[in-house]
Parts: C-alpha cells; structure tokens; sequence
C-alpha cells in the first residue's frame, strides 16, 4: 500500500541489518552520526523497510536534541511512519510525538517553532491535530510574521481535513 509522503529519494542500499548500525549510531552522543544515521532511517523508509525497532531509539535518544537539523529530520521520520495499527487505530505512541510536537510549538527558537507548524500542515491525523489547536492558535499572536504567517497555514490546512471544524 502506498503511503502520502512529501519526500522522494532513492537510497540503493538497504536492509533491515542496517538498522544495528543506525541504532548504535542514535544512541551514541555525536551529534553528526546521529544526523546521518537520521537520514539513513528516513531513506529506508522511504524505499519501504520496516524498522519497528527504532521508534523507542528516536524517542529516547534523538527527541530530546537541540539541533535544528535533527529536529527536522525528526519532523520527516514522524511524517514518514505509520501512525495507525492494522485496526486504524491510533497508536498509543503518538501521545509521545505529541508531547514533543507541543514543546516545538512553545520553543523560544522561532524557526524549530515554524518548522513544526510547516509540518502540520502536512500532518492529517485528527488524533494528534486535536491536541495540539490551542498550542497552534496562541501561535497566531506571535510576535514574529514567520510564525503567524505558518499558524495561520496549520489552521487552514486542519479545517480542510474531513470534521476539520
């Protein structure tokens, strides 16, 4: 089944026995493997594997870094995965990306606060979107246009969705 993504990429090699690697890499504290190791997982996932064992890694050790290509990288790694189990549930993990997404939202750096709203307007999970509207209408009295401007993106995009209102 294909998946909507806004990314395309292609990455020859790959394997499910790349993800040790990656794993070792995202735990470690150096901050440039962790940005390619990153950029590994997105492209694998890109091109289909399967890596059900990373997202407790990201979440532990990846969630909580300060930069800022990291935390876009991150941004695409939670657009890419699957956030419904076969039953089209969501999964109970969301709550953690939320919680993360909630902090983006509040940061005092305007462009990791931009980048999260740019992300949600490509996000259609009603799920997760419900929880974060009022973080994303006190971005609309920001004082700077970059984040009102994509608030204001993130709220119309929500309203479109089917029971947008």
């Amino acid at each position: 089944m294909d998946k909507l993504c806004t990314l395309l990429c292609h990455f020859d090699k790959g394997s499910a026995a790349m993800a040790n690697e990656i794993k070792a890499d995202l735990e470690g504290s150096n901050v440039a493997a962790k940005v390619e190791a990153m950029k590994r997982a997105v492209t694998l996932l890109l091109n289909g594997e399967t890596l059900p064992t990373l997202f407790i890694t990201i979440v532990c050790y990846v969630l909580p870094s300060e930069d800022h290509t990291i935390q876009k990288l991150l941004l695409l790694y939670h657009e890419i995965i699957d956030k419904r189990d076969s039953a089209s549930c969501g999964l109970p993990e969301m709550i953690l990306i939320c919680q993360n997404l909630r902090k983006n939202l509040q940061h005092p750096n305007k462009y990791i606060c931009g980048v999260t709203l740019r992300f949600l307007c490509r996000l259609s999970e009603p799920e997760v979107l419900e929880l974060l509207v009022p973080s994303i209408l006190d971005n609309l009295e920001h004082r700077h246009h970059f984040i009102r401007r994509h608030a204001l993106s993130a709220i119309s995009s929500i309203y479109r969705l089917p029971h947008g209102d």
